[in-house]
């Protein structure tokens, strides 16, 4: 190698920075409508190179935002780069000419500048220097050259030629020859500028003498600094060979087609020696300086002279090559001539269209209006003519087309609305396809999504929602599940549920159900009560997570089931304090006589309201008989001597629910020989029979607590008679006395609930007036129910029914109604009874009390 082939990475430091002094900072020059620069080679990462935003004309602020960028094919490398920051254009990697652009001649790197909003598109072309960075070298670094003795003085000897990979000025610019004696130095220039050496012989050569020379060949290229390189020249002196061979012309030209296959004939050399034997007999090979292509490409028979294809051929890659060969006969001191053959190279269609997504702006909205951007295309086609010659087109059946915008490249843009709902999604099949022919074609899909707007509201599955709730349910319990649907995706399909404002009975819907936002699903806040409330309805909205967002609306009836969980009330007669109703039957009644009729409601509906009545328990179950329908308590036969004067009966009453629900109530029958005029309904008997005492002593005080009470009762029916005489002046017609029933008419609705479920009556002391208690809807519709008690603590009268008479205007004077005693004190609520199953009309009078001289009836104490 010469003196500058080993100078280290620091030397060409200094030669890059001394051409950029030398030549100055490179200018954009136009070509073409387009910025063209000039750079040098092997320049260090992040040189210098231009001020694209300055010289486009860009807002460098808005490089980043707008994503200006070089654009470049897959796998090429990126030798520039732009920086965002300022738009300057700097070496990304160290640029090897020679390994860019292996032909010779210009070195360009072709840039496509894109930046976006709006959509830009701006050609560079980076011209690549040469600088000295390679010195010349030979083939070999010692060769011998054979001379024949008898070789005439002038006679030339071309010697291997030296490469250097740089062009221009920097190649191989001249030779010299170290002084001797025989030889000089002649170099010739080929019809590509290239530079070769010839040895001329200046003085005869006598092997006898001197049988081999050695002299030094020094090839300089013209660079600076200058690089040179050197071989060994051994010149053996051959006995004479008079003749060389000869070729029929010096230089040879043929075509062929790039796809031509291995083993195809490129030409057939020929070439003749006047001499004969060995010496006329000529072998063919490659010259020394054929470059190492051409020998991977080609083959020469040594014998034959043909040149043979031996590898493939890429007229893109080389439209042409050339092939140095040499030919030397067999016999001694043998001379090798040499010729020129160039192969030029026929372009084949034999590559297909590449197509390059540039730049892609997906997913696009549904809403996008036609003419929209969605990806930036590039067709490249490596073939030249009509080959190279592409045209794209896209499938008909996508609201997609595609417009040119520069040579070989296309925006693909909408042609009308989408509609994500329908298609949520497009395969674009793009198709390039080439002049040549037969055409290539090269199809790409791009897949474009298609992103959702909310513009689809809500739909529930049901345009409305029934449901039915078992009463009694527990609190929290799930009781329905409502759904929509919303054709939208992700954010704009997610529901939220939620139950519109609204108040049930007063109350705030809100307190009766709830329901999951998510789910749909809905939740009673508490235990619902048939007989409180049946149904109801609410409006359930579901609304999306879009934006603005949308929602729909739906009505849910809710429609609550009756339970069987109320057992039966009996009204009448109603015992207290743990005492039994007792009652006076005539020893002369007959079969059928009515003793009195047992009434109970159910707060239930339905079957759960229907009672039964049957005897339980008797004393004889052959002297009574109970009705199971209407509740009348009747005699089977006539009573005997022998039976007891005390009957006792339990009743039981007993709804139609399952399971089944029941109350019971004792009743003790005295038989006697005479009705008295005035007694009690029912004696309170705490004591069992056998407990009583038939001492004198006990007989002494029944007796005078009888009297007692005889007389405080009588007085307390003057004064009743004393007021309801009073009373009937002040309301016509109306002839109510209180120690009998009358009708209440009750100014509030049905939904208020029948109250008293259980009893206690505490007349206040001193007090002489009959106190009073509605039981509204414990019958059938237009009956009240009114207890009439009398002063003593321990009797109780039975109700009679009596029609409710329209209210009156005087009873709205709280004078009026202060009249009508003292109200009894209820200890717990009972509920309203439902009115589905009416009692027989036989049953719907409550059990009266026997007053003869009140209601003049005495025949029965209880009157059905």
């Amino acid at each position: 190698m010469g003196a500058g082939a080993g100078s280290g990475r620091g030397q060409l430091f200094l030669r890059c920075l001394l051409f950029l002094l030398l030549a100055g900072p490179p200018a954009p020059r136009p070509a073409g409508g387009q910025l063209r620069y000039a750079v040098p080679e092997e320049l260090e990462h992040g040189a210098f190179v231009a001020n694209l935003g300055e010289d486009l004309g860009l807002d460098v602020s808005t490089l980043s935002a707008r994503r200006f960028r070089i654009v470049s094919r897959a796998g090429a490398r990126q030798h520039l780069e732009v920086n965002l920051e300022n738009g300057i254009l700097f070496v990304n990697e160290r640029i090897d000419r020679e390994e860019v652009c292996e032909a010779g001649g210009t070195c360009l790197l072709h840039l496509q500048l894109l930046v976006e909003s709006p959509l830009e598109l701006y050609r560079v072309e980076v011209e690549v220097l040469d600088i000295n960075d390679h010195a010349p070298t030979f083939p070999w670094q010692e060769y011998v050259l054979e001379v024949a003795e008898s070789a005439v003085l002038g006679a030339r000897f071309p010697l291997e030629s030296a490469q250097d990979p740089d062009v221009g000025t920097n190649s191989v610019h001249t030779y010299w020859l170290s002084p001797n004696g025989f030889f000089s130095l002649e170099v010739q220039t080929r019809s590509d500028a290239s530079k070769f050496a010839e040895l001329v012989l200046e003085r005869a050569l006598d092997r006898e003498q001197q049988p081999a020379h050695r002299v030094l060949l020094t090839a300089l290229d013209g660079g600076v600094p200058e690089r040179s390189g050197t071989a060994h020249i051994l010149v053996m002196v051959l006995d004479a060979n008079d003749n060389v061979p000869a070729f029929d012309q010096p230089s040879y030209g043929v075509s062929l087609p790039e796809d031509a296959p291995a083993g195809t004939l490129v030409i057939q050399l020929n070439a003749t020696d006047l001499d004969e034997g060995p010496n006329g007999e000529i072998e063919y090979s490659f010259s020394g300086h054929a470059p190492p292509r051409v020998r991977e490409l080609f083959h020469i028979e040594p014998r034959s002279g043909q040149v043979l294809l031996k590898g493939p051929l890429d007229y893109e890659r080389a439209s042409l090559h050339e092939l140095y060969v040499q030919a030397k006969d067999r016999g001694p001191s043998a001379v090798a001539v040499h010729c020129r053959v160039l192969v030029h190279l026929l372009d084949v269609n034999d590559n297909a269209p590449e197509v390059t997504l540039t730049s892609v702006s997906t997913p696009v909205l549904e809403d996008a209006p036609p003419g929209t951007v969605i990806a930036v295309i590039s067709v490249l086609d490596r073939d030249s003519g009509d080959n190279g010659r592409v045209s794209c087109e896209v499938s008909p059946d996508v609201p997609f087309e595609l417009r040119s915008s520069f040579r070989n490249y296309y925006t693909l843009v909408t042609t009308q609305a989408l509609d994500r709902e329908v298609v949520p999604e497009y395969n674009v099949s793009i198709t390039a396809r080439d002049m040549g022919s037969p055409a290539l074609l090269t199809r790409s899909t791009l897949t474009v999504p298609v992103s959702d707007v909310n513009d689809n509201a809500p739909r529930f599955l049901q345009p409305s929602y029934s449901v039915y709730v078992m009463e009694n349910n527990a609190p929290g319990a799930s009781i329905c599940s409502v759904s929509a649907l919303d054709p939208d995706c992700q954010q704009n399909a997610y529901l939220s549920y939620s139950i519109a404002d609204g108040h049930i009975h007063g109350m705030p819907v809100g307190t009766y159900v709830s329901i999951n936002s998510d789910s749909g699903h809905m939740y009673a806040l508490r235990s619902l009560d048939y007989e409180q409330i049946r149904s109801f309805q609410i409006q359930v909205q579901a609304q999306d997570a879009g934006f603005p967002p949308l929602s729909a609306n739906v009505t849910v009836h809710i429609f609550v089931l009756d339970q069987n969980d109320n057992a039966p009330v009996i009204i009448s007669p109603m015992p207290h304090n743990g005492s039994v109703a007792t009652e006076l039957v005539p020893r002369s009644a007959r079969p059928g006589y009515l003793v009195g009729t047992v009434s109970a409601v159910d707060a239930d509906a339905g079957l759960n309201s229907r009672l039964s009545y049957q005897l339980l328990q008797a004393t004889d179950f052959t002297l009574f008989s109970m009705a199971p329908d209407t509740g009348e308590l009747r005699t089977l036969r006539s009573f005997l001597e022998q039976d007891a004067t005390r009957q006792r009966l339990v009743v039981q009453v007993r709804d139609g629910g399952q399971p089944a629900l029941s109350a019971t109530v004792s009743l003790l029958l005295s038989v006697v020989e005479t009705m008295p005029q005035t007694l009690s309904d029912f004696s309170e008997f705490s004591l069992p029979p056998e407990a009583s005492s038939s001492s004198p002593l006990t007989l002494y005080l029944l007796v005078s607590l009888g009297s007692i009470s005889f007389t405080f009762l009588l007085a307390i029916l003057i004064l009743t008679a004393v007021r309801c005489r009073r009373e009937r002046h002040s309301r016509q017609g109306d002839g109510c006395s209180l120690p009998r029933c009358c009708c209440c008419p009750r100014s509030r609705s049905s939904s208020d609930g029948l109250k008293t479920s259980n009893l206690t009556v505490q007349p206040p002391a001193g007090t002489t007036a009959a106190t009073c208690l509605d039981v509204p809807g414990g019958g059938p519709p237009g009956y009240c129910y009114k207890v009439c008690l009398g002063p003593e603590s321990a009797q109780s009268d039975f109700m009679f029914l009596k029609p409710c008479s329209p209210p009156r205007n005087n009873e709205k004077d709280p004078r009026k109604r202060s009249q009508l005693g003292q109200q009894l004190q209820v200890s717990k609520q009972m509920k309203q009874p439902n009115t589905d199953w009416l009692p027989p009309s036989t049953q719907r009078p409550a059990l009266k009390r026997y007053q003869t001289q009140h209601c003049g009836n005495r025949g029965s104490r209880w009157k059905g």
